[in-house]
Order: C-alpha cells, then sequence, then structure tokens
C-alpha cells in the first residue's frame, strides 16, 4: 500500500493536493461558515461532516482517475470502466458514527457535487441505484484495503475508529440510498454549508486559512454616514435614515443620493444588485473607494475579466462570506429556481442587508423573478432596500404589500419643489430617422457630445457605419453586448474616460465634439453625461433612464440649466418591444422642446403601464403557495433559468479565434467569448462550426478590422442588449 501521503485530493494539475490536507482545509472553512452563517448549526456535525466528505477519494477508481494511470491490460482497463462518485463511497464510513448522526452526515456529504436524483449526468446516487444494479460493490471495491487510508484520516481527527467490514459498508450505502429515495421536499442547509467551504477550500488550497480571516466582516459604511456629504444638492443627503422599520422603499431622480441613502440603511453585511453589468462595474470600484474593508466583491457573467489583474478577487468572487458584494439579480436566482449551488446562496445571503437597485427597470419574465427573489429574501429574514428612479404605481403598491405595507417599510420620496429642481431635459419628437443627420452636423458644430441609442444591435451596427461615412473626421465609438467579454469591458472604460470625460488630467472633460452609438447598455447607473441624445422610442420608464445620460452631472452650475433629448417615433417592427407599449410612450412625451417636468414623470408612468404585465414562471420557483416543492439534496439543471427568462444563453467566437480557444485556459477563453441569445443564432446555426470545448462556442467567419468597428454582426433577433 501506498503511504497516506501519496493519497491525492487533487490532481498533479491542481498542485497534487493529499487527501489529509484538503481534509484540513475543508474543515478550517466548515467552522468559520457554520459560526457566521445565520442558521444555527451544529458545529460538532458540521466539522464530522468535513472530515468525512471526501474519504471515498481514497478510493482506487479515483487514485487511477486523477493519476491518469491506465491498466497494463485491456482487460484491466474494462475491470475499472465503471461509475465512481466519491462523495458516496466517503459514506461508508458511517458505522463509526452514531445513528442519530447519520442523517445529517449524509445530508452534508451526499449531494455537495451532485444531485441525489436526476442529476444531468444520471450520476446521483438514486440515478445509479435505478440503473446500475453493481453500483454499490463498484463503490466499495477493494474495501478492506483502501479504507485504511479513511481510518487514518479520521483518527489524525482524534475521531475513534475501528475495522468496518464490507457488510457494514454494504449496509451503509444500502442505508443512505433508502434515505435519500424518502427525502422530503425543501431545502438542506448542510448540503449548502459543506458546498460552500469545499469550493472555498478547493479555490485557495494551502492559503484557506489566510483567506478565511476577512470573511463575514460588517462593512464600514462611515464615509456615507460623514455629516459632510449632507448637501442640499443631493436631497436624500439630508434625510435621516434612522428609521426603525426593517424594509426601504425609495423612490427618487437620478443624482438625489439613491445609492447612498440605501447604503445608510444597512446594517450588516451587504448584497448590491444592479440590472447591467456596466452599472456594476461602476458600482463596485465606487465602493471600493470608499469601503475599507477587504472583502468587496463584483460579481456577474464577465466580473473575472474585470478583476484579471487580481487573482484572488478572481477565485473570490462566486464565494461566501464577503463584506459587500455588487451583483445582477440573476446571481440571486438561483434561490428561487433551484439550480445548482442554491443552498450556499441562500445561506449566504441569510440575514444579510439587500439592495435592489433600478429595480424598474426588469420587465416581463425578470420582474417576476424579481418579485420572487424578493419574497424569498423575506423568507431568509434579509432587510431589503429598493431604489428606484421610476415605478408604476401598481408595482410599487405589490412591492409595499409583499414587504408587509406601510407599518413595515420606511418609504421615502421627494416633495413636487425638489422634483422640480430635478427638470434637466428640452423634449423633441422626431417624425422619423432622416432628421437625424441635420441635427448631428447641428451638434457637432457646437461641439457637442452626442449619445444615439437604438433599440437592436443590428440597427446600432447599420447606423454607425453611415456615421462614419458622414462623419469622418468626428471622434466616434460603438457599444453595444456583442463584442468578445474581455473587449467590452475595455469599451465600457473608453466610454467613461475618453468620450465622457472622467475629469482626469488625460482626458479633460471629455471628447468634444463626439459620437457615442449604443444599444440600451448605457441606460442604466452608467455614469456618464452627454450634452445631447437622439434615441428610438422605447417604453417611457426605459427613456426616462436614457435621458438620465444626458445633463446628468447635477452641482450648482446646472441645475436650471436643460439639454436636448429627441426621440424618434415608434413604426414598423419594433422588436423586442411591444408597440402598444411605444406609442402609449410617445404620446406622453411633451413636444416642440417642452420641458419634461420630473413631478408629472409618475402620472405619465401610471398612463402607460395602469396595470402590470405579468409572466407567469410558476412552473420553475421551487417555493409555491407557501411551500417548497423541491426534493432536497436536489437541484434543477441551469436550462430551466435559462428558459424562463430567455437570457443570453449561446456563446460564438471568432474564427480568428478558433485556434487560440482550442489551446486557452478558462480565463483566456472567456476574454474570447460573445455572448448572444440563442434565438439569435438559431436560423444560422447550421452554417457555423461549433467546438466541442470550453462554453460550447459558434465560430462565426468575419474580418478581424470589421468586428473591431461593428462587433460581432450576427442575423438580428430580438436582442437589444
Amino acid at each position: 500500500m501506498k503511504p497516506l501521503h501519496e493519497i491525492l485530493a487533487k490532481s498533479q494539475n491542481y498542485g497534487s493536493l493529499t487527501l489529509l490536507q484538503h481534509t484540513q482545509q475543508v474543515t478550517q472553512a466548515i467552522e468559520k461558515f457554520a459560526r457566521h452563517f445565520a442558521f444555527p448549526f451544529d458545529l460538532a456535525l458540521a466539522r464530522k461532516g468535513a472530515i468525512v466528505h471526501d474519504l471515498g477519494k481514497a478510493h482506487p477508481h479515483f487514485q487511477r482517475k486523477i493519476s491518469t494511470a491506465n491498466g497494463a491490460t485491456l482487460l484491466e482497463n474494462h475491470e475499472w470502466d465503471f461509475v465512481h462518485r466519491h462523495e458516496i463511497s466517503s459514506l461508508a464510513f458511517l458505522p463509526l458514527f452514531p445513528k442519530s448522526e447519520w442523517t445529517t452526515l449524509i445530508d452534508l456529504v451526499i449531494g455537495h457535487h451532485k444531485s441525489v436524483e436526476n442529476d444531468a449526468g444520471n450520476k446521483g446516487i438514486l440515478d445509479l441505484d435505478q440503473n446500475d444494479r453493481r453500483w454499490v460493490v463498484n463503490h466499495l471495491k477493494e474495501w478492506n484495503d483502501w479504507h485504511e487510508y479513511g481510518l487514518s484520516i479520521l483518527e489524525y481527527f482524534d475521531i475513534p475508529t475501528r475495522k468496518i467490514s464490507f457488510e457494514e459498508a454494504r449496509q451503509a450505502l444500502a442505508y443512505v440510498a433508502e434515505y435519500c429515495e424518502a427525502k422530503k421536499t425543501g431545502w438542506s442547509p448542510y448540503r449548502g454549508l459543506l458546498k460552500s467551504a469545499d469550493h472555498f477550500a478547493s479555490a485557495f488550497m494551502h492559503q484557506t486559512g489566510k483567506k478565511l480571516e476577512p470573511l463575514f466582516e460588517i462593512p464600514d459604511l462611515t464615509f456615507y454616514h460623514d455629516a459632510g456629504r449632507k448637501r442640499g444638492i443631493y436631497p436624500l443627503s439630508e434625510i435621516s435614515t434612522d428609521d426603525g422599520r426593517k424594509y426601504t422603499l425609495v423612490v427618487a431622480p437620478t443624482g438625489a443620493g439613491k445609492t447612498d441613502f440605501l447604503l445608510r440603511r444597512c446594517r450588516g453585511r451587504v448584497f448590491y444588485t444592479l440590472p447591467f453589468q456596466a452599472s456594476i462595474n461602476a458600482m463596485h470600484e465606487r465602493i471600493r473607494k470608499t469601503v475599507p474593508n477587504e472583502d468587496v466583491r463584483l460579481l456577474h457573467a464577465t466580473s473575472k475579466i474585470v478583476a484579471r489583474n487580481r487573482l484572488d478577487e478572481q477565485i473570490l468572487q462566486p464565494l461566501a462570506g464577503s463584506s459587500v458584494k455588487v451583483l445582477t439579480p440573476h446571481q440571486l436566482a438561483a434561490m428561487v429556481f433551484g439550480t445548482s449551488g442554491f443552498e450556499s446562496v441562500m445561506l449566504d445571503v441569510q440575514g444579510t442587508d439587500v439592495i435592489l437597485d433600478e429595480i424598474h427597470t426588469y420587465s416581463d419574465y425578470s420582474r417576476a423573478m424579481m418579485l420572487d427573489i424578493v419574497k424569498t429574501l423575506l423568507r431568509l429574514d434579509c432587510r431589503v432596500h429598493i431604489g428606484t428612479a421610476t415605478m408604476p404605481s401598481v408595482l410599487y403598491d405589490e412591492l409595499l404589500d409583499i414587504l408587509g405595507g406601510k407599518e413595515a417599510v420606511y418609504e421615502v420620496k421627494l416633495d413636487d419643489e425638489i422634483l422640480d429642481s430635478f427638470n434637466r431635459h428640452h423634449v423633441h419628437k422626431l417624425a422619423n430617422e432622416m432628421e437625424i443627420p441635420l441635427l448631428l452636423t447641428q451638434a457637432f458644430e457646437n461641439k457637442e457630445k452626442v449619445l444615439v441609442i437604438y433599440n437592436t444591435i443590428g440597427k446600432a451596427q447599420d447606423a454607425f457605419q453611415d456615421f462614419i461615412e458622414a462623419f469622418p473626421d468626428v471622434p466616434k465609438m460603438l457599444i453595444h453586448s456583442r463584442f468578445r467579454r474581455g473587449d467590452r469591458v475595455n469599451l465600457e472604460k473608453k466610454l467613461k474616460t475618453k468620450f465622457n470625460g472622467d475629469g482626469s488630467e488625460e482626458f479633460g472633460d471629455g471628447l468634444a465634439p463626439c459620437l457615442v452609438v449604443s444599444t440600451q447598455v448605457v441606460e442604466v447607473s452608467l455614469d456618464i453625461s452627454f450634452d445631447r441624445m437622439i434615441t428610438q422610442c422605447a417604453p417611457l420608464d426605459s427613456l426616462i433612464q436614457r435621458f438620465g445620460r444626458v445633463n446628468r452631472k447635477r452641482n450648482e452650475n446646472t441645475i436650471g440649466k436643460y439639454k436636448p433629448v429627441h426621440v424618434i417615433a415608434p413604426e414598423g417592427n419594433v422588436l423586442p418591444y411591444k408597440i402598444g407599449v411605444l406609442k402609449n410612450s410617445f404620446a406622453q412625451l411633451p413636444e416642440g422642446g417642452e420641458l419634461l417636468q420630473e413631478r408629472a414623470l409618475q402620472a405619465k408612468i401610471n398612463a402607460v403601464y395602469p396595470v402590470l404585465d405579468r409572466k407567469e414562471i410558476d412552473t420553475h420557483l421551487i417555493f409555491k403557495n407557501g411551500k417548497y416543492t423541491i426534493k432536497e439534496l436536489t437541484n434543477y439543471k441551469r436550462a430551466v433559468l435559462v428558459e424562463a427568462l430567455e437570457i443570453e444563453s449561446a456563446t460564438c467566437i471568432l474564427a480568428s479565434d478558433r485556434e487560440a480557444y482550442l489551446t486557452a485556459n478558462w480565463e483566456e477563453r472567456l476574454q474570447m467569448e460573445i455572448p448572444v441569445n440563442y434565438k439569435t443564432i438559431t436560423s444560422c446555426k447550421s452554417t457555423y462550426e461549433q467546438l466541442k470545448v470550453g462554453a460550447y462556442p459558434f465560430v462565426v467567419p468575419q474580418h478581424l478590422a470589421e468586428y473591431r468597428t461593428y462587433g460581432l454582426q450576427l442575423v438580428e433577433h430580438n436582442n437589444f442588449l
């Protein structure tokens, strides 16, 4: 037999970590998490679960697998050709523990990698029990030899041991299967606890102890409570947050101090959600600069790229225990849809402060998801703080009701006289796009920075091509979601620093004149300010957000100064929107350069949205009618989330990146990938090669020079980001 130090938990590619070392690290992590999660865990049992969870990796099948050892003969290879799940083998050591502890240990261990049934690869214990009559024998193969390693590890942690017979081990695994089969509906905090600890220890290995130290710190928000931040031009800064009610609903225009107010309402760890990647990146940088805690994280689909020079931050992003985490609501959606890891997300968020900013931007399926996220947060005893610039009264009233009414919710709105100081835009209606070239010519003569927004990527690309020909000497850029992930991050930086101007010496007040063509990726919480906007008609709440990118800077010199926005009348194919909503929105706008009055916006929004456009997602939810519908120790497949929200679910790469993608590591691949809606590529996917590595991207032939100018060019279908 090999000595214990040669029994590995991680392969050579992952540092040749020994099983004993990994067990030590997971035990450290689980003790930290069990103490700080809001759920009342049995710490001693949690520790035992961590010690047991990977003992099955001592099984010769696992050791052969991570050493890539092949048998000497085909017969030997065939002998070891079976499905082995190390977590199942681990539970053969149950006979060493009191029977009263078995169920909790099973909850901790059996599902820490796989759903116990209906697993995507049919490798859960109940899947094997149904489909593989030899699963018990296989998981105990050569038991008398390899279980000695497990006994040695248990002894290291001062757990009394003895020899376990094959029959005892067999009966233990049979018990595990019966227990899992009899599981009722609900969720398992112990499964989430072990997952959280295992993921953390696997991420940091020998650094686990050090990286655990700053976890679960309450953020120091002193900066936002500083009396020096009280200024009349930011009216929310002068409103007290010392209200005893648990929840918050704030309705206020952009620039009123909403972010500061929401953060001042927080008492514990903070989850700050925003709808779009660009706004999340900007908020993360803002909080990092003002909150001294070490553990301020960012989490969205491409957040690893944003933190690419900060490896530890990359690794930490999806893990539990952050002081502040800025993220999209989709990162919380696992809680309502029951996708992999949902228990860990629930434990991490339980009892924290959750800020849902710009909540008005969600529609259809996303709005339904948001409402169920709010309900889930309440069940988890979170303090929920909702901020919005505009919101239909029917949605406001529903949120107020969900949160428990006026007795439970601190409601904050600004008086009409204060709202008048936020009037910023003269609105002009355009009959069609034929008027755009003349408007741009006049704007550039006046050295204005102009933002032009289209509702679809294809339209933005076509218009940008026309503008290149019409205004060759004007600095210009195009931004939308269909750029490589790495390029998208750089475009956002370029937009904020060069074309908008962030006040740095290099860029001053930004290029003027200049032209930025975009889709709605610039719509929410991106701190840019232009002199003029031309936009296709969108729903009124979206238009108001778009207008917020013009004349955005608020100070004593800009209050009472107005700048123009031009809205093109809706006609023809208006996807992804509904023509009725657009016509109603367009009708609510003033015209002829009349001032858009902030105090009138609520009535206009209510006129466009007299009732909520509901999309039913009940069939995808794990909690309905006051009870859980998902079986404990199971989870649903990710496809459920994609189907429910119709979110971007396919990936493309450029043909010029094909060879590099095949040999790249995960981080390099991520930067090459271009996310698209699956429906967008459906009609032409048969013409593109699809790689069988990484994110299984479609390979799109496009000249690199064209891509750099326009982004990926595909057949357009209902994708407006």
